[in-house]
Parts: structure tokens; C-alpha cells; sequence
């Protein structure tokens, strides 16, 4: 009995050393100053999932002239390492102060990029865009843009993008200004 009694101590006292052993401090490396700073820095912006966002749109074009307006977004987002891939769909509604009338505009966004900070993202951006009005015009669009995070699920973005027409001859140039929300 006293041996079995031995073994058990010595089987408890093995077992709670290893545990106090797994759990180890944050890794630091020393400074010249008395405080340590940790190796692993945290994560910063997870760009990757899907969004939503709003934004303002001023888009002018060869016939149809100078037009404003505002436009919804729904788009996801896939990050590698600091590699940045995504899709995104948007529609707008446009007043024009040239005589052009109202209208509405869809596009289908490709977006590939770089997080070149934390919360800063560039990339560039190509897909296809409809105008949902009178005359019916399609384009193939190519632009780039850069977006910011400004809280873990809030980001802003800027975009340009350039309309190539397939049908009809209205060259157009877009610039927006949104923020997005992410899920």
C-alpha cells in the first residue's frame, strides 16, 4: 500500500509540473527601456468575409454629361497573407445636371489587391457595368481604388473606375466614396 501511495504522489506530482509547464508567458524581446515588447504584434484588419456599404457617386460621361448620385454595394472579400481577392456587386441611381435625366446604373466588380498596412487596402478593380435607363448602354470597366478600416467592422473607400462602352459610344468616368460594413 505504501508503494502504491508513493506512485500516486509521484504520478500527481509529474502531471500538475507538465501543466504549469504548458502554459507559458507572451514571448518578449528586451528593450533599453524597463518595458518588454511582445514578438507577436496583434492582428490587425480581417479583410476577408463578406460586406455592405453605401456610397456617393459623380459620374460623367462623353453624351450623357455630368450626373450624381448615391448607390448601394454588396460585395466578399478573401485575404492571403497580404494578398487581397474579392467580387462585388453595386447599383446606383443617377440625376444628371446636364439635361441627361434620371437613371440607374449596375456593375459587377472583379477586385484583386494588396493590404499594404493593417487597415489600408489598394487594389485594382475590373468587371462590367449596365445602364439600367434610356438608351440601354453597357461597359466593360477597369479602375483601382484604396479602402481604410476605421473601427474592426467599419471601413471607408475611395474608387475610381473607367467605362469602356460595348454598345453605344458614352465613354464614362466614375468616382465614388463610400463606407462599407463588414460581417
Amino acid at each position: 500500500m505504501k508503494l502504491f501511495k508513493a506512485f500516486a504522489i509521484a504520478a500527481l506530482t509529474a502531471t500538475l509540473s507538465t501543466g504549469a509547464a504548458a502554459a507559458a508567458d507572451m514571448i518578449t524581446v528586451p528593450t533599453s527601456t524597463p518595458v518588454e515588447m511582445p514578438v507577436a504584434e496583434p492582428a490587425g484588419f480581417d479583410w476577408s468575409g463578406f460586406y455592405a456599404g453605401v456610397y456617393g457617386v459623380a459620374q460623367n460621361g462623353e453624351d450623357s454629361g455630368t450626373q450624381y448620385g448615391l448607390g448601394v454595394q454588396a460585395g466578399v472579400n478573401a485575404q492571403f497573407d497580404y494578398y487581397l481577392l474579392g467580387a462585388e456587386v453595386a447599383v446606383q441611381g443617377l440625376a444628371g445636371n446636364d439635361g441627361a435625366g434620371e437613371t440607374s446604373y449596375g456593375q459587377i466588380l472583379g477586385r484583386a489587391g494588396l493590404a499594404v498596412t493593417d487597415d489600408v487596402a489598394v487594389y485594382a478593380a475590373g468587371g462590367y457595368g449596365l445602364d439600367l435607363g434610356a438608351p440601354e448602354e453597357d461597359d466593360m470597366l477597369f479602375g483601382a481604388g484604396v479602402e481604410m478600416a476605421i473601427t474592426g467592422n467599419v471601413s471607408v473607400e475611395a474608387q475610381y473606375l473607367r467605362s469602356f462602352p460595348l454598345s453605344g459610344d458614352n465613354a464614362k468616368n466614375q468616382f465614388t466614396v463610400g463606407a462599407n460594413y463588414h460581417f
